[in-house]
């Protein structure tokens, strides 16, 4: 049975990457300030969703904390469990009744006043798992085989996400694959073989969308038609950051938001608040902050004292970076609109507390390390 050695575990806390530790308290309270804006807090008196979102800082805390007592090696001990934990967390919410249908897709389930949604979760425990699968075969991935046995093992998380449809998740989860295989030596000839094939494929892939994806495809192709599913949002949003300026309205004093011409402000479309009221040094804060968040991220995946380590650190880095960059990159339609949310800003309490229990295993890492080379 396992044992928690208590005052080695105090040893090892003394070892937290407390930069880490303050890039993503002073990313959350500065989310904070915003979702109070964004939710109009100020002007209604109901704070339920500042509430929430403080609530799930809580328990994100107790997870990151829970996560920072087992040995991330421990964990990876149980990753064919946790492979299979993770599968159902996916199918539980395409079972008619049980999955609650938002944006198109049947992500989340309703417990009462509180959502939650499962791919969140898997996130994590895939993040786990898979880094063990693709641990056993680094140098190898050098064969098409190779690389179909490891994609072999991701197909039913994508498979599934599509069918729900989450399209916007089921690219999270590209990402953290990618960024895994990049790592343990995928083959640069097979990296380029493979984008053409992606390219080459595109229009299959379009006719296999739902429609709501393919009206956002669509829309992006032809911003100027505000008729268009998702262009309004856009257009919306990008009305809001022009008007911010260098220095932005202030706080609270955003008209597109606080007049609700800004839709789903307080989650996909929170930057362009930041925009609106902050200006360009908020929005170039928050992006400055994100990019010390994962350059910090890459630091730790370098200072793992194994390749599994370097693995978790660095899919993780994927996912949260991809989401970072969609979010803001379809904010100012560059990128066509998918419900991806910013990490540590964005209302959710799902997102909120698998991000901070991601950033635990990060943490978890960093504080049993010693200088590897990889």
């Amino acid at each position: 049975m396992f044992k928690i050695n208590y005052k080695h575990t105090l040893k090892l806390l003394k070892q937290l990457d407390w930069k880490l530790i303050a890039i993503v308290l002073v990313i959350f309270m500065f989310g904070l300030v915003v979702l109070s804006s964004a939710t109009h807090a100020n002007a209604t008196g109901n704070y339920i969703k500042i509430y929430k979102q403080l609530a799930a800082l809580v328990l994100g805390v107790g997870m990151l904390v829970l996560f920072l007592i087992f040995d991330y090696n421990f964990l990876g001990k149980y990753y064919k469990e946790l492979y299979v934990v993770s599968l159902i967390l996916l199918f539980v919410v395409l079972i008619p009744g049980v999955g609650t249908v938002r944006g198109g897709a049947s992500s989340w389930i309703s417990f009462g006043s509180i959502d939650l949604q499962t791919s969140e979760l898997v996130k994590f425990t895939f993040v786990i798992s898979y880094a063990k699968i693709v641990e056993s075969r680094k140098g190898k991935l050098n064969t098409v085989k190779e690389i179909g046995v490891v994609l072999l093992y991701a197909a039913p998380f994508l498979g599934m996400l599509m069918a729900q449809p989450d399209l916007g998740g089921a690219i999270v989860f590209m990402c953290i694959i990618a960024a895994m295989l990049f790592i343990a030596g995928l083959n640069a000839k097979l990296i380029k073989r493979g984008l053409i094939l992606i390219v080459v494929l595109m229009p299959l892939m379009y006719l296999m969308m739902a429609s709501h994806q393919k009206d956002r495809i669509e829309a992006f192709l032809n911003p100027e038609d505000v008729s268009l599913k998702g262009n309004y949002q856009v257009m919306q949003s990008l009305i809001s950051i022009g008007s911010g300026g260098v220095v932005g309205k202030g706080i609270y004093n955003g008209s597109q938001n606080q007049e609700n011409f800004l839709p789903v402000q307080d989650s996909d479309f929170v930057f362009a608040v930041i925009g609106e009221e902050m200006g360009a040094i908020g929005m170039g804060f928050v992006i400055l902050m994100f990019a010390m968040f994962i350059l910090r991220l890459i630091y730790i995946a370098k200072e793992a004292k194994d390749f599994y380590g370097t693995l978790i650190v660095i899919g993780i880095m994927g996912m949260f970076a991809y989401q970072i960059v969609q979010n803001i990159g379809m904010t100012v339609a560059l990128i066509p609109v998918t419900g991806v949310t910013l990490p540590f800003i964005s209302a959710g309490a799902s997102s909120v507390m698998t991000s901070l229990a991601e950033v635990g295993l990060v943490l978890n890492v960093y504080m049993r390390r010693k200088k590897i080379n990889f």
